[in-house]
């Protein structure tokens, strides 16, 4: 009954499957389409209890969708979802270690090695050109161009991830082929993250799910939410931020500061929304997907912003990279370099250009030297005192600030780029310049502000839930409003899909 089930849905997975579109983005009208052919169905088959023929529909309907951005990387997840598979339950059979090592290792051998070819190999290459053009030799065949699949470098460490945990004894593999298949590919997250646990998703695609409406009504304003932060404030704000940042512009300074500032907001709002979004379609069918980000913007310290910003990459990092280098068990140089290693290798993981490293080696110093200093600063507020609201406030405001330097230099598109911006910041300053910038900033980012002051005194991020219900409609209309008024349309792309 439940295959009979499942291929009766194919006509609908056949028409998506013939959509003429380069890219299914939350922001588009073929998602919404696709959106309601997917949740009809799916709520059909719950009422049903078939929970493994929904399983099996939703299978379909992830690659589907990978399949719309293009559908001969659909062979690559594969691969990747049957090796891990089966590897995993492999290394769980034996006890003889050098065995299970050997395992993992062509378990990262083969996700690793996909991911360094279709990510990495033309950057690499062109630095090798570069180095044989140092020495006065041209070889024009190192030039690659190859197509970065989109979302590789998520679902590739969302999979690791369970090969590690199965290995480390932490986890006990699935015998399920077709859950641990939807655990990689499951849509919602699939291109952008976040980057989930199998001990977290895992549970939640075998056991039989729940629609409740606390959860619809979540997973409705989480994607309202999203989509606002997206395409009013995100995709608004690019506009300035472009002109500044495109190769050959020649900006003031003042031009430069307040691109960054609205930078700063854009690829929050931008990643933000896409996680929002991914959050609350998970929720609409009784998925729970993990906080990507606690509000950012109140972080007083560089550890406390990795603990608030890309979380499922920062926790990935620190359990998986650091700790595995030896993390704080080492000398205290050690734990230095642990570190720094570990920040260039995730500046590195979104992309492969120098910016990105230079970014992650940015944030390394920066975590190193709040490591070294902290003991200092945490003394010397113990004997001057004073109002606590101060501390907070002036160290919100530094981090801020630190933050917006380090997205000037993953903003820039070249090293070039990055030294030119330091010195014209370096020079005089004309604040009358971009001030026609001011109030068209102001309008798309104080609305964000306001709603973060308000989960920030509440302690919720979903406060406007618990709002009264005049309230909340109030806040629909205006949000509702400014979509539809200053709301870019055409599915613009989110920026982490280049990542």
């Amino acid at each position: 009954m439940h295959l009979c089930s499942t291929g009766a849905l194919a006509p609908i997975v056949y028409t998506w499957l013939t959509f003429q579109v380069r890219q299914m983005v939350f922001n588009s009208f073929e998602f919404a389409v696709f959106l309601a052919l997917c949740l009809a169905p799916y709520f059909a088959l719950q009422w049903a209890g078939w929970t493994r023929a929904q399983n099996r529909f939703l299978l379909l309907a992830s690659y589907a969708f990978y399949a719309a951005w293009d559908w001969r990387f659909c062979f690559l997840i594969a691969l990747s979802t049957v090796v891990d598979f089966h590897v995993a339950r492999a290394i769980s059979n034996t006890e003889d270690s050098r065995r299970r090592a050997t395992l993992l290792g062509a378990s990262l051998a083969l996700n690793l090695g996909a991911l360094g070819f279709f990510k990495y190999a033309g950057f690499f290459a062109e630095g090798f050109r570069g180095l044989f053009l140092w020495f006065g030799i041209d070889v024009p065949g190192l030039v690659l161009e190859v197509v970065l699949p989109v979302g590789i470098s998520f679902y590739t460490f969302q999979t690791l991830s369970y090969t590690i945990d199965v290995y480390r004894r932490e986890l006990t593999p699935t015998s399920n082929f077709w859950a641990f298949a939807l655990f990689v590919a499951f849509f919602p997250q699939l291109v952008a993250g976040p980057i989930e646990r199998a001990s977290r998703l895992l549970p939640q695609i075998t056991q039989s799910r729940a629609v409740t409406w606390e959860g619809f009504n979540s997973g409705c304003w989480l994607i309202f939410w999203g989509l606002f932060k997206k395409v009013v404030i995100a995709d608004n704000l690019s506009k300035m931020v472009d002109m500044v940042y495109a190769s050959g512009s020649q900006p003031t300074s003042a031009e430069l500061v307040l691109a960054t500032y609205a930078f700063t907001f854009q690829i929050y709002c931008d990643f933000s929304g896409y996680t929002d979004m991914a959050r609350g379609i998970a929720r609409l069918m009784g998925f729970n997907l993990m906080l990507n980000f606690r509000l950012p913007f109140f972080a007083q310290n560089p550890a406390d912003l990795w603990r608030r910003w890309h979380i499922s990459l920062s926790s990935w990092m620190r359990d998986y990279l650091y700790i595995s280098l030896g993390g704080n068990r080492s000398s205290g140089w050690m734990t230095l370099r642990n570190l720094a290693l570990t920040m260039v290798l995730s500046g590195l993981w979104h992309g492969a250009a120098m910016p990105f490293v230079l970014w992650g080696a940015y944030h390394a110093v920066l975590l190193i030297a709040h490591r070294q200093c902290s003991p200092w600063f945490t003394r010397r507020h113990a004997l001057l005192g004073g109002p606590h609201w101060l501390p907070r406030g002036m160290k919100i405001f530094v981090m801020f600030h630190l933050t917006c330097i380090g997205f000037m230099i993953f903003r820039a598109e070249n090293v070039e780029a990055i030294a030119g911006f330091v010195s014209l910041l370096a020079g005089p300053f004309d604040a009358g310049v971009a001030t026609g910038w001011l109030l068209p900033m102001g309008v798309l980012i104080l609305p964000l502000l306001a709603m973060q002051l308000a989960q920030a005194r509440s302690g919720d991020l979903e406060v406007v839930l618990r709002w009264p219900r005049v309230v909340r409609v109030g806040v629909y209309l205006a949000l509702g409003f400014m979509i539809v008024l200053l709301g870019e349309d055409g599915g613009q792309p989110f920026i982490y899909f280049q990542f």
